[in-house]
């Protein structure tokens, strides 16, 4: 049995379907290169075309691998500074320890987080402490795994009000070519999604959401089909009558160019709908 995913990745084969190869309403630019030192380097510019307001970020990792240790430093134009120092597998086998901190200098405000995780056959374990002297809240998940199937537990505590804030539960399965989700959120939010690889070119995703208290249940159903080792395109559409298309193409080897649009398909001639573009270099 492999080591299961963390809980935070359940269901994410499903949620790829749906999220990747869009970008609705956005203009984006990503480029990312590697130094002959080893320092990876990604720049992300992005612009809401209804806003007009445009976002960069920078981002810088650097691996010394004889030490298991990961360097990343992440700023941004809202003047936010990252950084993240980790250690894998040298504590214990399938053991990560890392160092997560936030700099604003404009309000000099300070956060930091400690986060744990631990990975082994069937089992999938993290906890995460925020560093507030007045009372940190932890976090924590476990994930087991045993021949396909998967049941996960998340958690939050508030410290400072001694209650949980966060009480989530999962259970799925995962085949080869099928994986099956199934969630429930502090006992009011209620999910799931089922993702199938029909072939090597296509693949499907179905999701539904229902809230306590509510009868209106979310769906959405979304396909992706590649057309040739280039190019692919998808195809969503949910309860709402929204209507996503994507497509992208390998222009050559490290330039891919994105093309989405969101239709509403209750409003159709009030206009209204988004077009993004998106273009990622990689050198």
């Amino acid at each position: 049995m492999a080591v299961p995913p963390s809980y935070s990745d359940l269901g994410k084969a499903a949620r790829d379907v749906f999220n990747k190869g869009y970008g609705f309403g956005m203009v984006k630019l990503e480029l990312k290169t590697k130094s002959s030192s080893g320092v990876e380097f990604t720049a992300t510019g992005s612009s809401n075309t209804d806003t007009g307001k445009a976002l960069g970020n920078l981002e810088t990792k650097y691996k010394i691998k004889d030490y298991g240790l990961t360097f990343i430093q992440k700023w941004n134009t809202d003047n936010t500074l990252g950084t993240e120092v980790s250690m894998e597998d040298q504590l214990a086998e399938g053991l990560k320890v890392a160092l997560d901190t936030i700099f604003v200098p404009n309000t000099g405000k300070k956060s930091g987080k400690l986060k744990t995780s631990y990975r082994r056959d069937y089992v999938n374990l993290g906890c995460n402490i925020d560093i507030d002297l007045s009372g940190p809240t932890i976090y924590g998940w476990a994930v087991l795994g045993y021949e396909g199937w998967l049941a996960g537990y998340q958690m939050a505590f508030d410290t400072a009000k001694s209650k949980l804030s966060q009480n989530n539960f999962a259970l799925g399965y995962k085949a080869g070519d099928f994986q099956l989700h199934t969630n429930v959120n502090d006992g009011t939010e209620f999910g799931g999604s089922i993702y199938q690889k029909v072939n090597n070119k296509v693949e499907t995703s179905v999701n539904l959401a229902w809230t306590a208290g509510s009868n209106n249940t979310r769906f959405g159903i979304a396909a992706k089909y590649q057309l040739d080792e280039k190019t692919s395109i998808g195809a969503k559409v949910n309860n709402a009558s929204l209507i996503g298309i994507g497509y992208t193409l390998a222009l050559r080897p490290g330039v891919k160019l994105t093309l989405s649009g969101l239709i509403d398909g209750k409003n159709f001639s009030a206009g209204g709908h988004k077009v993004g573009l998106g273009f990622e270099l990689e050198a």
